[in-house]
């Protein structure tokens, strides 16, 4: 029997859709600290080999989303404009309006996860406070530059749940022995060759795209239905996805990955072939 209702909204199916798949390769190339201690490398960035830091500007929490903020790279953006009409408006709540739809920063550096190697650069998001620390260390002549791809430091990352804050701090200590990224040609080639965008990660909408998320966050009751229907459609599409777990055959079950041996190289042998590469890296961005 068919539905005598209004039809399922198949472009907000699709939607949806693309915004799960992309959720899945985020997560896949991100990563976060934990309670537990990691170790970490920052390695150089291949589309900005002369950082490897990448300064983001995004808004937070705008109709229960996160936008990434054009002004990331220098281009208008509708948002931060309103914004900071507001603040000049004279009033305090018009300028602490402002203040919430202003962008805020997030830094990230391309990272490799010591144990975890093989699986290639990640990029690891932290705040101001972090951001100071590293800079600090890089700054100071007894510490240098870290992120040396043959000469550079680990750095070990945790986090701490303090009293009265909602989120576990990120705390972090650098080694104090140097060493090279890895002796591993195929790691090399992972880190220099296949290194992900970052631009991957987060889309960047249109200045009439944001215009419109603006709008929205100003004047919800504008798009009520709209979003009643977006609702539906997402509750639709998690169904299906379930129904289709449950009737999956049971997988079979996971061999154990043995370690990978790294190449046997010497170690002078092996700096040089890190130093080509990233010199290779390097060159390419003249």
């Amino acid at each position: 029997m068919s539905n005598p209702g209004k039809g399922i909204n198949i472009d907000a199916v699709k939607e949806r859709l693309e915004r799960l798949k992309k959720s899945k390769k985020s997560s896949n190339l991100t990563w976060k600290p934990t309670d537990k201690e990691q170790t970490i490398r920052i390695v150089p960035y291949k589309y900005q080999p002369d950082n490897p830091f990448i300064e983001l500007y995004f808004h937070y929490n705008l109709n229960g989303k996160t936008y990434l903020s054009p002004v990331s790279f220098g281009e208008p953006d509708p948002i931060m404009e309103v914004a900071q009409k507001l603040k000049n408006a004279g009033d305090k709540e018009s300028w602490k309006m402002g203040k919430d739809l202003e962008p805020k920063l997030r830094t990230f550096a391309p990272v490799i996860v010591r144990g975890r190697e093989a699986e290639g650069v990640k990029f690891w998001g932290f705040g101001k406070t972090i951001y100071e620390e590293i800079l600090s260390n890089i700054a100071d002549p007894e510490c240098g530059d870290i992120t040396d791809p043959t000469s550079g430091r680990d750095v070990v990352v945790y986090t701490v749940k303090e009293e009265g804050k909602q989120f576990a701090t990120p705390k972090m200590r650098i080694k104090m022995t140097q060493t090279p990224v890895t002796t591993d040609r195929e790691i090399i080639t992972k880190i220099v060759k296949e290194q992900p965008d970052i631009r991957e990660l987060y889309e960047l909408k249109s200045y009439e795209e944001l215009e419109v998320v603006l709008d929205r966050y100003l004047h919800p009751e504008k798009y009520e239905d709209e979003e009643k229907e977006e609702k539906s459609s997402d509750e639709s599409t998690e169904t299906k996805t379930e129904t289709k777990t449950e009737t999956k055959s049971e997988a079979p079950a996971e061999t154990k990955e043995q370690p990978k041996e790294e190449s046997s190289v010497d170690e002078s042998s092996a700096n040089e072939d890190i130093e080509d590469a990233f010199s290779e890296l390097f060159e390419q961005d003249k």
